[in-house]
């Protein structure tokens, strides 16, 4: 069984130089794309106090639809350019909103979401879908987290089956 520990829960920075190298050793002899997303979705929210929902979105005929995930339930669909996800899936470029009730066109899948970033998944160019992160306090995510979470994005994509039955948009 595998095991996520990071030795400071309140150093940010700390943490993710601590949690990179233990999701790249969990991915690195699992071939399944599913099984990778569930259970970087499980170490993020573990990991990340701030965060009260983690997930992913898979493109599938032109809209995200909904992955493994940790936290509430939630939207099972949206459409690219349509919220935060959506927005990031169309500009393929992380999100970072600090106050969820101040973004145009935000989708509430949970009252308790105040803050959010999404960051785009990303496959030989192709959009593959999105990694999502809500937090019931305002401005939890921060550059920091970008910076890192991207990197969690990057290690995801690269890892992602092109012939598993989800992504390339159809």
């Amino acid at each position: 069984m595998e095991q996520i520990r990071v030795s400071s829960v309140e150093d940010r920075a700390a943490v993710y130089k601590e949690l990179l190298p233990q999701l790249e050793s969990l991915m690195a002899d699992e071939p399944d794309s599913i099984a990778n997303a569930a259970n970087l979705a499980a170490a993020l929210k573990q990991t990340l106090y701030y965060a009260s929902w983690v997930g992913f979105y898979f493109l599938k005929n032109g809209e995200l639809v909904l992955g493994p995930f940790q936290g509430k339930v939630a939207c099972t669909r949206i459409k690219v350019g349509k919220g935060v996800c959506g927005t990031a899936a169309a500009q393929r470029k992380t999100v970072i909103v600090p106050n969820v009730y101040e973004f145009p066109d935000h989708i509430f899948c949970d009252p308790d979401s105040k803050s959010e970033i999404v960051l785009p998944l990303i496959k030989n160019g192709e959009l593959i879908g999105v990694l999502d992160l809500d937090s019931s306090e305002y401005g939890s995510f921060d550059d920091l987290d970008a910076r890192n979470l991207e990197l969690v994005a990057v290690m995801f994509s690269d890892s992602f089956s092109e012939t598993y039955p989800i992504g390339n948009g159809s």
